[in-house]
């Protein structure tokens, strides 16, 4: 085996410690999007540092301790006063709840948009919506008994 086949396969090999830590959204409003997240999603706010000589907050929303689960790292640039361009290269997160008619229904009546309301995917399968975030990001929700 060549240096360079054998660095790959070295590499590949052991991958059983890695592990997804987060996935970091950047936010026009942090005290909405915390609100939106926490309040209305029903995660906690793990932590939250300003950092006073970049001028950004950075703060970590997720359903569990940061040891044991992915988490969500809401960024807030101070200086930022348009929107974000949200890009062609996101898609979506995914959340899954018991009860998706319910929380469409209660999110909804939060003013939370909803532009694909929960039903059966196309061909068959899990029952999923489309919310947004305050700044537009799509977030799927899958049922999950």
């Amino acid at each position: 085996m060549d240096t360079v086949a054998q660095t790959r396969t070295n590499a590949a090999a052991d991958t059983s410690r890695f592990r997804l830590l987060h996935t970091m959204i950047r936010v026009l409003d942090l005290d909405k999007s915390l609100d939106f997240y926490t309040r209305l999603l029903g995660m906690k706010l793990l932590r939250r540092k300003d950092y006073e000589s970049g001028r950004f907050t950075l703060a970590f929303v997720g359903y569990g301790d940061e040891t044991e689960s992915t988490v969500i790292e809401l960024t807030h640039n101070w200086d930022q006063k348009e929107p974000y361009t949200i890009g062609s290269g996101f898609g979506h997160l995914a959340i899954g709840v018991p009860d998706i008619y319910g929380t469409c229904r209660r999110l909804e009546a939060e003013g939370v948009k909803i532009p694909r309301p929960p039903g059966p995917m196309k061909h068959g399968g899990s029952v999923i919506a489309f919310i947004e975030d305050p700044d537009g990001y799509k977030i799927e929700l899958i049922e999950r008994a």
